[in-house]
């Protein structure tokens, strides 16, 4: 049997990856939480990555899983397999929020959590500027860059806008498309090949 990543014809692009890209799995990645995923990476470096995953909306609302913080009428989005009982967030609210750190022109992740939470109590924060998430996405050293060897995912850019704006269930086709030509194919192929 052929190689999986032959069939589709699978090519390493020259992107590099790093804080404020996008990685996109390879349509038939079958992992849990990274079957048709978009996860931007926050950190990048000789020690490792940080990266959240951000089309994964859970079907709970914010607050009936997170307890311990203001009302806020929001979705909540799994971020990946590591410390999954952990909230993690981004946010387009820059220097207001004390000790963030800009990924993205125009996207930060982190700051002060207690601020956040008198910000939502005082209504200074709507969903559309602040985003939360339970785990992270993490590799160690260089085990991103060997995943990326083996083709099982692409490196992109993508501006702010689309990325907070953009329908989550449609992230990945999205991504896919703006890569063109000879990955378009790749939104084509079941999301379970046992299926076709």
């Amino acid at each position: 049997m052929k190689d999986i990543h032959n069939i589709l014809n699978i090519k390493s692009n020259n992107i590099k990856p790093g804080r404020g890209k996008i990685l996109i799995s390879e349509p038939l990645m079958g992992d849990f939480y990274f079957k048709r995923s978009v996860v931007l990476l926050a950190e990048h470096n000789e020690e490792g990555s940080f990266g959240l995953i951000m089309n994964k909306p859970l079907s709970a609302k914010f607050n009936e899983i997170v307890r311990d913080f203001p009302d806020f009428e929001t979705n909540l989005y799994l971020g990946g397999p590591v410390q999954s009982n952990n909230l993690f967030f981004i946010h387009t609210l820059g220097e207001k929020i004390e000790d963030s750190e800009e990924i993205i022109k125009g996207i930060y992740w982190g700051g002060d959590i207690e601020q956040i939470k008198d910000m939502i109590k005082l209504s200074m924060i709507s969903p559309d500027e602040i985003r939360f998430y339970i785990g992270y996405s993490g590799w160690a050293g260089d085990q991103l860059d060997g995943e990326l060897k083996k083709n099982s995912w692409l490196v992109s850019r993508i501006r702010a806008g689309k990325l907070l704006k953009a329908n989550p269930e449609e992230l990945w086709d999205m991504s896919i498309a703006a890569m063109g030509g000879e990955y378009a194919h790749w939104t084509n192929f079941p999301s379970d090949p046992t299926l076709n």
